[in-house]
């Protein structure tokens, strides 16, 4: 795409913004003018600005609920806390109990981390993120917003390892949480739950994350990155 299409889209879509009408930004070529400006230093710092308004504009649209990055950061990291809190009452009860409690508790630290790995790795490289949100009642996990201009100056490969955070934090939980296993005497029932739940993660990341979700992006930002370095 040409930097002179690239404007055009850029122009499409802020035009129809304003107007106040609903676009799609696949339909509109948005995506593959941001994927032309990922791969040149120079329009990336042309274009991240307006293409982070336009991304930020049509999200605030479509999103199920939204709120403030740091209301949806104290929830995840109460909830991680609360989770944990499960864990440790494990320690104090015996069969059943403990084993409940352990797989209770470690289905809310899969769900709360998630996001906060997303959070903590992306802070680390530079990103900002704007909102905590959950995108439709068929994906009712909550997600975090990155603001997108941030997200563009961002190296590639710094990029990747930010959508792969989530991932690899989701699916070590349940590894981890063994030792806890071990420390509290769980029944064995609960080993066998745990070491499934983590298979059961990896394998469903391999059928569908690769294609649809993290892995996907992961990947994307890995090409763009060694397209990046082969180019110099």
């Amino acid at each position: 795409m040409a930097e002179s299409d690239i404007e055009t889209v850029l122009t499409t879509c802020e035009q129809k913004l304003a107007a106040g009408e609903s676009i799609k930004l696949g339909a509109e070529g948005f995506w593959r003018a941001v994927g032309r400006v990922k791969r040149e230093p120079a329009l990336t710092e042309r274009y991240a600005e307006r293409i982070g308004q336009i991304d930020r504009r049509t999200f605030e649209a479509w999103v199920l609920r939204s709120y403030p990055i740091r209301l949806g950061e104290a929830l995840l990291w109460l909830g991680t806390i609360i989770s944990l809190a499960v864990v440790a009452a494990g320690y104090y009860v015996d069969e059943p109990w403990n084993g409940l409690l352990l797989l209770a508790g470690t289905g809310g630290v899969m769900v709360t981390t998630h996001g906060l790995g997303h959070l903590i790795i992306g802070r680390l490289v530079g990103m900002r993120f704007t909102h905590w949100f959950i995108a439709d009642l068929a994906r009712p996990q909550p997600g975090v917003k990155t603001d997108y201009a941030s997200y563009l100056r961002t190296p590639a490969r710094r990029r990747a390892w930010m959508h792969a955070s989530g991932a690899l934090t989701t699916k070590a939980m349940p590894f981890l949480m063994l030792g806890a296993a071990a420390g509290m005497r769980a029944p064995l029932w609960s080993w066998i739950a745990l070491i499934g739940i983590g298979v059961v993660t990896i394998i469903t990341d391999i059928a569908i994350s690769t294609k649809h979700s993290d892995w996907k992006k992961f990947s994307r930002e890995m090409a763009i990155a060694r397209q990046l370095e082969q180019s110099r």
